[in-house]
């Protein structure tokens, strides 16, 4: 047996979110950036280009199998 609150909350939400807020969002939006105007934190500008992700991976030599299915060689010692 589910409780109320499980059921109903949700509910009350999709309500909101689908009928009313469609006609309330307008009037309420000014008053909700009075108390949040603070802008996202943003990258500073001093950081090396090295630093920066550009979307690529490097290969770790951990003696792991790659995506490719291909081994990388790893140093160990041979006896």
């Amino acid at each position: 047996m589910v409780c109320i609150p499980c059921i109903v909350i949700p509910v009350l939400l999709w309500v909101y979110k689908r009928f009313l807020e469609p006609f309330l969002y307008p009037f309420i939006s000014p008053i909700i950036n009075t108390f949040w105007t603070k802008k996202a934190v943003q990258e500073t500008g001093d950081q090396k280009v090295s630093e920066k992700s550009n979307g690529t991976c490097k290969a770790d030599s951990n003696g792991e199998v790659t995506a490719n299915g291909s081994a990388i060689a790893a140093d160990k010692k041979t006896d």
